[in-house]
């Protein structure tokens, strides 16, 4: 399986210029592209999307309304699909925002529209909002509209203010507000990839403001959609494990640390060895007079390369419990290579985190006579083999 910069490969470059010689001959025979094929190596996934629109845009002078006509050409083609996509949805984003005719904007979004169900647009509308970020924002509020779902998700993928893969639109960071009208009309989405984009972007916004993050998921909680809910819970999860008390509401936890006695982690032993697991029991008992909801998660720490250490949180139960009632609780956590992460042998500390609130922390130590190896970071799922949700309909 290829990693992550290699889905865009010298096969999926020549599939394109395949599709562009078929649909759209030009004088260059679209050689630039061809040979762009050859220089991908050492770039990164969003690089070589980025080198390869550079080369379409040499094929064609760098000019907007012959590549709109060949772009249009190569839509009639069932061939022009997949990872290939992405490098001419860049290469109509820079033509489109830097063209001296003011149409050219407008139509250059109009074409993203119609690739991004190819693949996804998301990722070259972020060269429209720098361009113009409210005209590029009032097309994404008329996308919203759209019998497509591709399209629907577009208006709120393509937007979010920590788009993984993408390149960072500081206004959307200094005002993250702007894009909630988006939200407001696709919170309720029929397509649960719709929906499940706009959780993320909620979440996005509720690492900048986690203010108006809650207070945009309490007002969709008192609409009657029965989607709501899941929704909520997964654009809040970043702030659930912060502990954000508006948050924890928001999702149905509620109990805090007068409510609780907690115990542990207690471990069975206190060294393990790279690849092995670390074992660890608790107890949460309610001490109060009322039942409690309780996000029970535990926190590694691991040890960097700097002698610090850095925390990583990971879920480990939810419970329901009546005053008086006590839940154990039993976790092995793996420290087997795998890729993304380096581990440290050295000191490290396990605590528990109930609700948000931290407890204890308890040392122990990852032993091992190897160098440091990489391994998993255990971030949220976004689509198989490293694809972003809602792409997966597309993998080449």
């Amino acid at each position: 399986m290829p990693t992550a910069d290699e889905l865009i490969s010298p096969d999926s470059i020549r599939g394109l210029t395949a599709v562009l010689r078929r649909t759209s001959p030009t004088a260059s025979r679209w050689r630039t592209v061809a040979g762009s094929a050859a220089t991908l190596g050492p770039l990164s996934l969003s690089r070589r999307a980025r080198a390869v629109g550079e080369a379409l845009l040499a094929d064609i002078g760098h000019d907007y309304t012959r590549l709109a006509h060949a772009t249009r050409a190569a839509l009639t083609s069932d061939d022009l699909t997949g990872w290939m996509v992405w490098p001419l949805t860049e290469a109509v984003a820079a033509a489109a925002t830097t063209s001296s005719t003011d149409a050219d904007f407008d139509d250059g979004l109009d074409l993203l529209a119609r690739l991004t169900p190819r693949l996804t647009a998301e990722f070259a509308l972020r060269t429209f909002l720098d361009a113009d970020l409210p005209r590029t924002l009032a097309t994404a509020a008329a996308w919203t509209a759209s019998p497509d779902p591709a399209v629907r998700r577009l208006a709120s993928e393509g937007t979010r203010p920590k788009l993984p893969w993408a390149r960072q639109v500081p206004e959307l960071t200094r005002n993250p507000a702007a894009t909630l009208p988006l939200l407001d009309r696709l919170h309720t989405d029929t397509s649960d990839t719709v929906r499940r984009s706009v959780a993320n972007h909620l979440n996005d916004i509720s690492r900048l403001d986690p203010d108006l993050a809650t207070a945009q998921a309490a007002r969709w909680a008192n609409g009657a959609a029965p989607t709501s809910p899941a929704l909520i819970r997964h654009a809040m999860r970043t702030l659930v494990k912060q502990g954000n008390p508006a948050a924890l509401d928001l999702v149905g936890f509620h109990g805090g640390r007068a409510d609780l006695t907690v115990e542990g982690p207690l471990l069975e032993r206190t060294g393990v060895l790279l690849g092995g697991t670390l074992d660890f029991t608790a107890r949460v008992t309610n001490i109060s007079d009322k039942p409690v909801t309780l996000a029970i998660d535990y926190v590694v720490h691991h040890l960097k390369a700097n002698g610090k250490q850095a925390p990583k949180v990971f879920k480990l139960a939810k419970r329901a419990l009546s005053p008086g009632e006590t839940t154990e609780l039993r976790r092995g956590h793996s420290f087997r290579p795998i890729s993304t992460r380096r581990y440290y042998p050295g000191a490290h500390a396990i605590q528990l985190q109930v609700n948000g609130h931290p407890y204890d922390k308890v040392a122990f130590a990852l032993d091992s006579d190897q160098v440091a190896v990489d391994v998993v970071e255990e971030e949220e799922p976004s689509g198989p083999a490293g694809v972003p949700a809602g792409h997966e309909r597309s993998r080449p």
